[in-house]
């Protein structure tokens, strides 16, 4: 299929091992296009929607991850780490037919986007990475647990605090996405009914969730950190600021490490900003993305 399909297509993408890769195409065919990488991580990408109004401005590349919804998982776990699904963004640049390419990315697929960034520095025309974990890449202090403790007086948060060990110490990725659910309510300003449907969208794959962990060496953050600053590609990250998931200050640290980056901050906001607060988010994000 071409890559130029209409508003609510999709399409097949060979990557670099002959993986088969399916992609949702959102949005007008005359719009530019967004590459997007959804999160969880092996989410399915049916939770981002169209992230808000975004198909408007652009036309969204929904990249479904190795092993989830309709891609093929590969022969090779290797190529399923964070750090190689690179190569399929890439592969992705290759089938748009573009020379240089824009990406957004929220949550743990902001770890493909950086690495993306880090491999393919002249390749990006612009990045957007939405409530990114940053952690593993800067040095602030982790002020999650603060924002977490905000919420004390929640009717959910004893089931939480009893969930949390159990889940940290789940030996794989099945054991701890049925966890998951006493948990959820941390990456949200406000747990109301919205947020409640909202995490009943996109089921987690739990044999790409595996694939997916990485733990990079000291070297290897380095090396991205390096490479990050030869990025001339204006990027933005956006924060949300009880966003108990990823906390504040690493997310907004992040930005510091692109030579063009700025941070957005929307109050009140947690994990998906683009469902609790939809206009602070439209009119931070969808002003990154200019037409014309």
């Amino acid at each position: 299929m071409s890559a130029a399909a209409g508003t609510g297509s999709s399409a097949v993408v060979e990557s670099h091992d002959g993986t088969r890769l399916h992609v949702d195409v959102i949005g007008d065919d005359a719009l530019p296009p967004l590459v997007v990488l959804a999160g969880g991580p092996a989410r399915h990408p049916v939770y981002l929607g169209d992230l808000g109004g975004l198909s408007t401005r652009r036309r969204l590349i929904v990249l479904h991850q190795r092993g989830v919804g309709r891609s093929e998982s590969g022969s090779s776990t290797a190529a399923a780490s964070w750090p190689e699904l690179a190569e399929d963004v890439e592969a992705v640049r290759r089938w748009l037919d573009v020379d240089r390419l824009e990406l957004l990315g929220h949550s743990a697929g902001t770890r493909v986007a950086v690495s993306y960034a880090a491999r393919y520095p002249h390749r990006l025309d612009r990045l957007c990475l939405i409530t990114p974990p940053a952690t593993w890449l800067v040095d602030t202090d982790d002020d999650s647990a603060e924002i977490i403790a905000r919420h004390a007086a929640e009717d959910w948060y004893p089931g939480f605090l009893d969930a949390l060990p159990a889940l940290l110490a789940a030996p794989d990725s099945a054991s701890g996405n049925r966890l998951f659910p006493a948990v959820a309510p941390i990456a949200w300003g406000d747990w109301d009914d919205t947020a409640r449907e909202h995490e009943r969208l996109g089921a987690w794959h739990p044999a790409a969730q595996d694939a997916f962990v990485h733990t990079p060496t000291i070297d290897e953050v380095e090396d991205i950190r390096d490479a990050l600053r030869t990025v001339t590609a204006p990027v933005l990250v956006v924060a949300g600021s009880e966003d108990g998931l990823t906390g504040l200050a690493p997310v907004v640290d992040l930005a510091k490490r692109f030579p063009l980056g700025q941070a957005i901050v929307l109050d009140g906001c947690g994990h998906y900003p683009w469902v609790e607060q939809p206009r602070s988010f439209a009119a931070a994000v969808h002003g990154f993305f200019p037409i014309g």
